[in-house]
Protein backbone atom coordinates (compact mmCIF):
# COMPACT_ATOMS: atom_id res chain seq x y z
CA UNK A 1 0.00 0.00 0.00
CA UNK A 2 1.33 3.28 -1.29
CA UNK A 3 2.35 5.12 2.01
CA UNK A 4 0.50 9.35 2.67
CA UNK A 5 3.58 11.84 2.84
CA UNK A 6 2.35 12.11 6.58
CA UNK A 7 3.75 8.64 6.61
CA UNK A 8 7.00 9.08 4.65
CA UNK A 9 10.55 9.39 6.08
CA UNK A 10 11.73 12.89 6.74
CA UNK A 11 14.15 13.10 3.57
CA UNK A 12 12.22 11.56 1.12
CA UNK A 13 10.19 14.93 2.12
CA UNK A 14 13.04 16.77 1.70
CA UNK A 15 14.28 15.15 -1.62
CA UNK A 16 11.02 15.21 -3.02
CA UNK A 17 10.78 19.20 -2.41
CA UNK A 18 14.20 19.36 -4.59
CA UNK A 19 16.29 19.06 -1.75
CA UNK A 20 20.23 17.45 -2.53
CA UNK A 21 21.76 18.04 0.77
CA UNK A 22 20.06 15.94 3.27
CA UNK A 23 23.37 15.59 5.75
CA UNK A 24 22.98 17.22 9.33
CA UNK A 25 25.67 19.35 9.09
CA UNK A 26 25.50 20.21 5.38
CA UNK A 27 27.89 20.65 2.82
CA UNK A 28 30.38 22.16 4.92
CA UNK A 29 30.59 19.15 6.97
CA UNK A 30 30.75 16.59 4.29
CA UNK A 31 33.38 18.61 2.79
CA UNK A 32 35.40 18.45 5.57
CA UNK A 33 34.88 15.26 6.46
CA UNK A 34 35.91 14.20 2.53
CA UNK A 35 38.95 16.48 3.04
CA UNK A 36 40.04 14.59 6.23
CA UNK A 37 39.68 11.41 4.76
CA UNK A 38 42.29 12.36 2.00
CA UNK A 39 40.65 10.48 -0.48
CA UNK A 40 43.62 9.64 -3.70
CA UNK A 41 43.66 7.96 -6.86
CA UNK A 42 45.16 4.95 -4.69
CA UNK A 43 42.17 4.65 -2.56
CA UNK A 44 39.45 1.69 -2.79
CA UNK A 45 36.64 3.50 -1.49
CA UNK A 46 33.08 2.14 -0.30
CA UNK A 47 30.20 4.49 0.63
CA UNK A 48 27.51 3.17 2.89
CA UNK A 49 24.02 4.27 1.81
CA UNK A 50 24.88 6.97 -0.59
CA UNK A 51 21.09 8.14 -1.03
CA UNK A 52 21.35 10.83 -3.35
CA UNK A 53 24.75 10.48 -4.86
CA UNK A 54 25.45 14.51 -3.10
CA UNK A 55 28.52 13.01 -1.63
CA UNK A 56 29.89 10.59 -3.89
CA UNK A 57 30.14 13.13 -6.62
CA UNK A 58 32.91 14.87 -4.09
CA UNK A 59 34.09 11.74 -3.69
CA UNK A 60 34.79 10.82 -7.14
CA UNK A 61 36.10 14.26 -7.84
CA UNK A 62 39.25 12.65 -6.40
CA UNK A 63 39.74 10.16 -8.94
CA UNK A 64 40.03 7.28 -6.48
CA UNK A 65 40.81 3.52 -8.03
CA UNK A 66 38.02 2.14 -7.54
CA UNK A 67 34.56 3.84 -5.86
CA UNK A 68 31.53 1.25 -4.18
CA UNK A 69 28.62 2.43 -2.91
CA UNK A 70 26.52 0.33 -0.94
CA UNK A 71 22.56 1.17 -1.34
CA UNK A 72 19.90 -0.78 0.39
CA UNK A 73 16.83 1.16 -1.13
CA UNK A 74 16.54 -0.81 -4.58
CA UNK A 75 15.02 2.29 -6.27
CA UNK A 76 17.64 4.59 -4.92
CA UNK A 77 20.26 2.07 -6.29
CA UNK A 78 19.09 2.14 -9.97
CA UNK A 79 19.00 5.74 -9.84
CA UNK A 80 22.60 5.99 -8.08
CA UNK A 81 23.46 3.76 -11.50
CA UNK A 82 22.71 6.04 -14.06
CA UNK A 83 24.83 8.92 -12.59
CA UNK A 84 27.88 6.96 -11.15
CA UNK A 85 29.02 4.48 -13.57
CA UNK A 86 32.46 3.59 -15.76
CA UNK A 87 35.35 1.64 -15.09
CA UNK A 88 36.12 0.93 -11.64
CA UNK A 89 32.58 2.50 -10.17
CA UNK A 90 29.25 0.37 -8.86
CA UNK A 91 26.55 0.71 -6.71
CA UNK A 92 25.45 -2.65 -5.25
CA UNK A 93 22.48 -3.71 -3.23
CA UNK A 94 22.97 -4.38 0.45
CA UNK A 95 22.79 -3.71 3.81
CA UNK A 96 25.71 -1.61 5.50
CA UNK A 97 25.92 -4.02 8.23
CA UNK A 98 25.97 -6.93 5.91
CA UNK A 99 27.79 -6.06 2.30
CA UNK A 100 28.92 -9.28 1.34
CA UNK A 101 32.25 -7.09 0.01
CA UNK A 102 35.52 -8.55 0.61
CA UNK A 103 37.46 -8.13 3.92
CA UNK A 104 40.30 -6.23 4.24
CA UNK A 105 40.27 -5.13 0.61
CA UNK A 106 40.05 -0.98 1.03
CA UNK A 107 41.51 1.98 2.39
CA UNK A 108 38.61 4.40 2.53
CA UNK A 109 35.27 3.37 3.61
CA UNK A 110 32.85 6.24 5.25
CA UNK A 111 28.41 6.83 5.30
CA UNK A 112 26.58 9.92 6.38
CA UNK A 113 23.00 10.28 8.24
CA UNK A 114 22.35 6.88 8.55
CA UNK A 115 23.82 5.72 11.73
CA UNK A 116 21.84 7.51 13.95
CA UNK A 117 18.81 5.87 12.25
CA UNK A 118 19.86 2.63 14.37
CA UNK A 119 19.49 1.07 17.47
CA UNK A 120 22.82 1.16 19.31
CA UNK A 121 23.53 -3.27 18.41
CA UNK A 122 23.08 -1.88 14.98
CA UNK A 123 25.03 0.89 14.62
CA UNK A 124 27.63 -1.02 16.26
CA UNK A 125 27.12 -3.82 13.42
CA UNK A 126 27.83 -1.59 10.52
CA UNK A 127 30.95 0.26 12.61
CA UNK A 128 31.73 -3.65 12.61
CA UNK A 129 31.62 -4.45 9.10
CA UNK A 130 33.70 -1.11 8.12
CA UNK A 131 36.59 -2.36 10.03
CA UNK A 132 36.12 -5.62 8.14
CA UNK A 133 36.04 -4.29 5.00
CA UNK A 134 38.92 -1.64 5.28
CA UNK A 135 42.69 -2.67 5.22
CA UNK A 136 44.73 -2.06 8.27
CA UNK A 137 45.80 1.76 8.38
CA UNK A 138 42.41 2.09 6.30
CA UNK A 139 40.09 5.29 8.00
CA UNK A 140 36.87 5.29 8.31
CA UNK A 141 34.13 8.73 8.36
CA UNK A 142 30.83 9.48 9.70
CA UNK A 143 28.53 12.49 9.65
CA UNK A 144 25.95 12.56 12.16
CA UNK A 145 23.15 13.93 14.36
CA UNK A 146 24.84 14.48 17.05
CA UNK A 147 23.88 15.95 20.99
CA UNK A 148 25.93 17.87 23.32
CA UNK A 149 27.17 16.42 26.33
CA UNK A 150 26.36 19.81 28.45
CA UNK A 151 22.88 20.50 27.65
CA UNK A 152 21.68 16.64 27.92
CA UNK A 153 20.94 14.06 30.64
CA UNK A 154 19.94 10.65 30.07
CA UNK A 155 15.83 12.32 30.26
CA UNK A 156 16.35 14.97 27.54
CA UNK A 157 18.00 12.68 25.26
CA UNK A 158 14.56 10.32 25.16
CA UNK A 159 12.62 12.85 24.98
CA UNK A 160 14.94 14.51 22.07
CA UNK A 161 14.87 11.01 20.50
CA UNK A 162 10.87 10.57 20.88
CA UNK A 163 10.50 14.42 19.39
CA UNK A 164 12.91 13.47 16.37
CA UNK A 165 10.73 10.29 15.72
CA UNK A 166 8.14 11.61 15.52
CA UNK A 167 8.61 14.03 13.17
CA UNK A 168 10.85 12.29 10.76
CA UNK A 169 9.62 9.04 10.93
CA UNK A 170 12.74 7.35 12.11
CA UNK A 171 13.95 5.80 14.68
CA UNK A 172 16.38 8.38 15.45
CA UNK A 173 18.89 8.13 18.11
CA UNK A 174 21.92 10.21 18.13
CA UNK A 175 24.57 10.60 20.70
CA UNK A 176 27.10 12.88 22.21
CA UNK A 177 30.77 13.31 19.94
CA UNK A 178 32.47 11.32 23.25
CA UNK A 179 29.83 8.51 23.00
CA UNK A 180 30.24 8.48 18.84
CA UNK A 181 34.03 8.36 20.15
CA UNK A 182 33.46 5.23 22.53
CA UNK A 183 31.63 3.51 19.90
CA UNK A 184 34.41 3.67 17.56
CA UNK A 185 37.09 3.07 19.76
CA UNK A 186 35.35 0.27 21.37
CA UNK A 187 35.36 -1.68 18.05
CA UNK A 188 39.09 -1.55 17.73
CA UNK A 189 39.24 2.29 16.10
CA UNK A 190 41.60 5.11 16.98
CA UNK A 191 39.96 8.55 16.63
CA UNK A 192 42.08 10.46 13.97
CA UNK A 193 39.84 13.64 13.86
CA UNK A 194 36.22 14.97 14.75
CA UNK A 195 34.56 18.12 14.46
CA UNK A 196 31.03 19.76 14.49
CA UNK A 197 28.41 21.78 13.30
CA UNK A 198 25.56 23.80 14.11
CA UNK A 199 22.54 21.27 13.23
CA UNK A 200 20.68 23.75 10.67
CA UNK A 201 19.01 21.42 8.31
CA UNK A 202 16.45 23.85 7.65
CA UNK A 203 17.79 27.03 8.27
CA UNK A 204 17.09 30.07 4.95
CA UNK A 205 20.79 30.69 5.82
CA UNK A 206 21.45 26.89 5.22
CA UNK A 207 19.88 25.95 2.96
CA UNK A 208 21.11 28.66 0.17
CA UNK A 209 24.74 27.47 1.45
CA UNK A 210 23.92 23.98 0.69
CA UNK A 211 21.77 24.61 -2.18
CA UNK A 212 22.91 27.41 -4.28
CA UNK A 213 20.92 30.78 -4.50
CA UNK A 214 18.66 29.50 -6.76
CA UNK A 215 18.19 26.11 -6.05
CA UNK A 216 16.97 27.23 -2.83
CA UNK A 217 14.37 29.34 -4.38
CA UNK A 218 13.15 25.99 -6.31
CA UNK A 219 13.12 24.74 -3.00
CA UNK A 220 11.03 27.17 -1.30
CA UNK A 221 8.70 27.18 -4.31
CA UNK A 222 8.14 23.61 -3.92
CA UNK A 223 7.40 23.73 -0.17
CA UNK A 224 4.80 27.05 -0.54
CA UNK A 225 2.89 24.63 -3.26
CA UNK A 226 3.00 22.30 -1.47
CA UNK A 227 0.73 22.13 1.23
CA UNK A 228 1.17 18.49 3.10
CA UNK A 229 4.97 18.33 2.54
CA UNK A 230 5.26 21.95 4.12
CA UNK A 231 3.00 20.65 7.31
CA UNK A 232 5.79 17.87 7.45
CA UNK A 233 8.99 20.50 7.04
CA UNK A 234 6.76 23.13 9.53
CA UNK A 235 6.66 20.28 12.09
CA UNK A 236 10.67 19.31 11.68
CA UNK A 237 11.60 22.34 11.89
CA UNK A 238 10.19 23.38 14.68
CA UNK A 239 11.58 20.55 16.83
CA UNK A 240 14.73 21.45 15.40
CA UNK A 241 14.28 24.84 16.78
CA UNK A 242 13.14 23.70 20.06
CA UNK A 243 16.30 21.48 20.86
CA UNK A 244 18.60 23.52 18.96
CA UNK A 245 20.71 23.84 21.96
CA UNK A 246 21.07 20.35 22.67
CA UNK A 247 21.30 19.10 18.98
CA UNK A 248 24.54 19.16 16.96
CA UNK A 249 25.81 17.90 13.82
CA UNK A 250 29.11 15.44 14.34
CA UNK A 251 32.07 14.11 12.07
CA UNK A 252 34.47 11.93 13.02
CA UNK A 253 37.49 10.36 11.05
CA UNK A 254 39.01 6.79 12.66
CA UNK A 255 41.54 4.27 11.58
CA UNK A 256 41.96 0.76 11.96
CA UNK A 257 44.54 0.16 14.02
Amino acid sequence: MKRTINEREGHWVLARMGKRVLRPGGRELTERLINNLSISQDDDVVEFAPGLGFTAAISLSKNPKSYTGVELNDEAAELLRKKINGENRQIVLGNAADSGLEADSYTKVYGEAMLTMQSDSKKSEIIREAYRLLKHGGLYGIHEIGLISEQVDEEMKQEIRQQLGNVIKENARPLTLEEWSELMENEGFEIVYSTTNPFHLLEPKRVIQDEGFLRALKVSFNVLTHKPERERIKAMRSVFHKYEKQMTAVALVVRKK
